[in-house]
């Protein structure tokens, strides 16, 4: 049997197969070699060629048997019905014999007289004395009469095509009565105990994700190894106004949490993710969780969810929020709450720290605050999360994770921006007002994105109508906070930068 099952276009066929393995019988497979001989060669032969060879065996096994029954039953007849004429004529038939010299004589004088056959009367001679009363007479009669019922049967059933194939039915029925206990113990295995784990191969895979949120998956061999100062390969087809934002590698086993503005998580295991081509744009993050009215603002790859680890998530209103990572390894079908929000809050950005980093707040009014993650203690899944920093008719528009080996970059919307070490921002206590990021002015307008950066990234700058432009971290002068910083983009009457992220390296 040959079964298609046809998928759509943007289905996953890895996830159908598994699916089909879990929930079917598909993965229960057994050899067997359908070998037979036909018509004395050896030919392999599927299940209908099988049984229509064994029926037309079975046929001329009974045709021949039938032949053979008919044949001895003939013979047979024969025989008695010599004997019944000796025996209507006996007191001839022993007066012949006596006078005969030899028994080659009596055969002839019995052949002779009652025109018989050799073989009636080598019987006739053959037969003793006590078949001579009057039961066994009639029991010799009896035979032959049952003899020619029997051959008048055997005809009708060689004569009869119905008849043989009602016969081989029969004795397949037959057949039932010799069964027994099997001996071999069959075990059936519940089909929900087979985990998609154990069906897809665990290997790592290159995760990329774009400005736009497109996301796919590569094989790792499809990145073939360069000599340093090589030109790289393209990791992604994208639109001209998009960009690869992320790109990582990720075991196929492993998670990937999804944030929503909402303050909702949703799960996503790597094997789920589209298996793209280097040239394809992989599909769209909103077609592979169930969201609602949602937009992604962050996401993080996970490999376990262990109890070392931590989740720091940040909002519009300043609301910072520490929870640790092993609280989220339940997921649920529509995601879970990863925070409660109040009304006309948003999350905005989560970061994975191993719960002893440095976090830097920045407002869109041109503030920032740098404190030590000790200082916001972990709270439950759906817990609210405690002030990080104190707003006043502002908004927080980023939160990066502070190393000394990069810098912060602001970006304005007027296409303004700077790159400020991290030794600037003075260490305090979470919840205060901050320091000056960045002077906000007519000119350079208010913060639109804040980012770490180090010498040799690239940065792609955004604008509302859709003008991107790509420049080296490294032409982006490195300055103090209470500056305008330099124009990184010029920008037409009426149109403003929207967004600004790293260039993921390829």
């Amino acid at each position: 049997m040959r079964i298609v099952i046809e998928l759509k276009q943007d289905a996953n066929s890895e996830v159908v197969l598994n699916q089909l393995y879990i929930h079917t019988r598909m993965q229960t497979t057994f050899g067997a070699n359908m070998l037979a001989l036909v018509n004395n060669e050896p030919k392999v032969l599927n299940l209908k060629q099988i049984i229509e060879n064994y029926v037309s065996h079975r046929r001329e096994i009974v045709r021949k048997r039938t032949i053979f029954e008919l044949s001895q039953a003939q013979s047979r007849a024969h025989i008695l019905e010599g004997l019944i004429i000796a025996l209507d004529n006996i007191d001839e038939a022993i007066k012949l014999i006596k006078e005969s010299k030899s028994t080659e004589q009596a055969r002839e004088a019995l052949i002779s007289a009652f025109t018989l056959t050799k073989e009636q009367s080598n019987a006739i001679l053959d037969m003793k004395l006590q078949r001579l009363t009057s039961l066994e007479q009639e029991k010799i009669k009896k035979e032959h009469s049952e003899l020619i019922k029997l051959i008048e049967e055997l005809k009708s059933i060689l004569a009869s095509a119905k008849r043989i194939d009602d016969i081989i039915k029969k004795e397949l029925f037959e057949l039932q009565k010799y069964s027994n206990e099997r001996r071999s113990q069959i075990i059936n295995l519940e089909a929900t105990s087979l985990e998609m784990e154990d069906i897809v191969e665990e290997e790592s895979t290159v995760i990329t994700v774009t400005h736009s949120g497109y996301i796919k998956r590569m094989p790792l061999t499809a990145y073939k190894q360069q000599k340093r100062g090589g030109k790289g390969i393209i990791a992604t087809g994208k639109k001209e106004e998009d960009f690869v934002k992320d790109i990582f590698i990720a075991n196929t086993h492993s998670y990937i949490l999804f944030f929503t503005n909402r303050g909702r998580v949703h799960w996503l295991k790597v094997y789920n993710i589209p298996e793209s081509s280097r040239y394809a744009s992989g599909k769209p993050i909103v077609n592979l969780i169930e969201m609602d009215d949602e937009k992604v603002t962050a996401f993080v790859p996970v490999k376990s969810f262990d109890d070392s680890h931590y989740l720091i998530m940040a909002t519009k209103k300043g609301v910072i929020k520490k929870t640790n990572l092993d609280a989220y390894s339940h997921p649920r079908k529509g995601g879970i709450i990863a925070i409660t929000l109040e009304n006309n809050d948003e999350l905005i950005n989560v970061k994975l720290t191993d719960g002893k980093q440095q976090i830097v707040l920045a407002t869109k009014s041109g503030t920032a605050v740098r404190f030590n993650e000790t200082d916001v203690r972990p709270t439950g899944r759906s817990a609210s999360g405690v002030r990080g920093i104190s707003l006043r008719d502002d908004e927080v528009i980023g939160m990066v994770v502070a190393t000394d080996d990069k810098t912060i970059l602001t970006v304005t919307e007027n296409g303004y921006g700077k790159r400020t070490s991290i030794s600037e921002y003075r260490l305090t206590a979470r919840g205060g007002v901050g320091v000056r990021n960045i002077l906000c002015s007519e000119r350079n307008g208010t913060v639109v994105s804040i980012g770490s950066v180090s010498e040799n990234d690239e940065v792609m700058f955004i604008s509302k109508n859709g003008i991107t432009i790509r420049v080296p971290a490294k032409d982006i002068s490195v300055i103090g906070r209470s500056t305008q910083g330099v124009r990184i983009m010029r920008l037409d009457d009426g149109d403003k930068v929207v967004g600004a992220a790293r260039i993921a390296e390829e």
